[in-house]
């Protein structure tokens, strides 16, 4: 009789065993926001009748929630500026900012002693933060979306599945083979190289505060982990180490059925942005403010430094030349591992001696050899002389690692009449170095934003590309290039 017993006991133990699976323990995962929240053996994942139960704390603190447990009552209290949810363990009905509100499955433990959690059904975390959410049973992975700031609702999520999440479905029309091939962060911009039909959505969410960007109908390229990590859970994530309120740039496959791709930029406080999309396969955003170049600890040029030996009131037009990076920033790196900041000082270096042969200029530049000086630093020199014109020199770069596109840029601030000197500095651009004209880019850098005369940053054709690498690092094509950004300088002087 003791060993039929047993026998009831173990079948037993087998028939409920699916129905409160922990799926902790067989690879599960929980995304909020793109980010993968760590679970523990104590605080996973379980289905519970059909419903998914994540774990209460973990969740709702990574969504910027206070988390409080009555040990006497198991009541557990949930806040933040705009709601209250209390509920108890075993009862199937909540109560959120004093109204009843029943659940499907009542709140329960999971674990033991002081590690033990309080998991909560899915939906009622997404019906009551007002959060996106998503089941993939393929890959036992949850999908969170925070509500987004800004009244934007356009965000992506998984597709719900028979556990009953709820899910939104991706609202941007592309085609559903278009992929993500790689992407870069450099001079306060993100830069997205895209395959495909893709249109961002991109969004700002706080606590903490990030920007988001989504495309919808996308995947990673075959090649991408070759330039950039990518997890075997499809994530990855690079850090930032120049002056910018960016942290670090995360990236994950978002959802599936279809696929979407999420990108965040994690921010040292709130930051604006503007997105540039010229259907041309990269999508730029850009999010330079006044306040993000402070958070970094790069140092500043030394001799480089002009402020020392400011232009006297001459009655000459002064013109600040600015050779990109420097120093400890290397810039971009080409395709044969020669370095940007190398190009735009021979560049500016010859441009100098071009401009100084007109005795009605006074030219200055922010650097004269291998030194770093800060973006706000270089502003302010232009700044505290009254210049008349700033002229950034760059190289640019194919942010997926390949050889293309080529070509040349100019970009400006919508201010201070940076048009006009963008129109003219993008004619001479295209003549003098015999690249492809791939126009003028609106946006808000830090320094074509915070100087106070006509400013432009210039894309002096691509590191990445093996037709503009050549060119760029020789002395005759430096030459005609500086001639050309010459001569329009002088154009855009002689008519305003």
């Amino acid at each position: 009789m003791k060993k039929y017993g047993l026998s009831v006991l173990l079948l037993l133990f087998l028939l409920i065993l699916p129905v409160m699976s922990r799926a902790a323990d067989n690879g599960a995962h929980i995304t909020l926001d793109g980010k993968e929240l760590e679970l523990t053996a104590d605080a996973g994942i379980e289905t519970v009748s059909g419903s998914i139960m994540v774990p209460l704390r973990l969740v709702t603190e990574n969504m910027g929630y206070t988390v409080g447990y009555d040990n006497q009552t198991e009541t557990v209290t949930i806040n933040n500026a705009e709601s209250t949810i209390k509920l108890v363990v075993g009862e199937a009905t909540a109560e959120v900012n004093g109204a009843q509100v029943p659940m499907l499955v009542p709140a329960k433990f999971s674990g033991d002693g002081a590690s033990k959690a309080t998991l909560v059904p899915l939906r009622f975390v997404g019906e009551q933060t007002g959060a996106q959410v998503g089941w993939d049973n393929r890959t036992k992975t949850v999908y969170i979306t925070s509500a987004a700031q800004d009244n934007q609702d356009t965000v992506l999520t998984a597709d719900g599945s028979s556990e009953g999440a709820e899910a939104a479905p991706a609202s941007a029309e592309s085609d559903s083979s278009s992929q993500l091939t790689g992407l870069s962060f450099g001079e306060g911009r993100l830069i997205l190289a895209v395959k495909g039909g893709v249109t961002p959505s991109v969004f700002k969410m706080s606590s903490p505060d990030r920007i988001v960007v989504d495309l919808a109908d996308t995947s990673f390229s075959e090649d991408f982990s070759s330039s950039l990590p990518l997890s075997d859970t499809l994530s990855g994530k690079i850090d930032i180490t120049e002056i910018s309120q960016v942290q670090d740039v995360r990236y994950a496959l978002f959802s599936r059925d279809p696929d979407a791709v999420r990108v965040v930029l994690d921010l040292s406080g709130p930051a604006d942005y503007q997105v540039t999309d010229d259907k041309d396969g990269l999508i730029t955003i850009d999010l330079n403010t006044s306040s993000s170049s402070t958070a970094g600890t790069q140092q500043t040029g030394g001799d480089d430094q002009q402020t020392s030996a400011l232009p006297a009131a001459s009655g000459k037009k002064i013109v600040v030349i600015d050779a990109g990076h420097g120093g400890t920033d290397s810039g971009a790196v080409s395709l044969n591992k020669r370095l940007e900041k190398d190009f735009t000082l021979a560049a500016v270096l010859k441009l100098q001696q071009i401009l100084e042969q007109d005795s009605g200029l006074e030219v200055v530049l922010t650097r004269n050899s291998d030194t770093y000086p800060m973006l706000q630093d270089r502003v302010k020199l232009a700044n505290s002389i009254n210049a008349d014109v700033f002229i950034s020199i760059h190289g640019n770069i194919s942010p997926d690692g390949g050889t293309g596109p080529n070509g040349v840029e100019t970009h400006y601030t919508l201010n201070r009449n940076s048009e006009a000197l963008a129109k003219v500095m993008q004619k001479y651009l295209v003549q003098s170095s015999g690249m492809a004209d791939r126009g003028l880019k609106t946006g808000n850098l830090y320094v074509t934003k915070n100087t106070n005369m006509p400013a432009v940053l210039l894309e002096c054709g691509f590191l990445s590309n093996p037709k503009d690498e050549a060119a760029m690092y020789s002395d005759e094509f430096q030459q005609q290039l500086a001639e050309g950004i010459a001569a329009g300088i002088k154009e855009f002087l002689a008519a305003s």
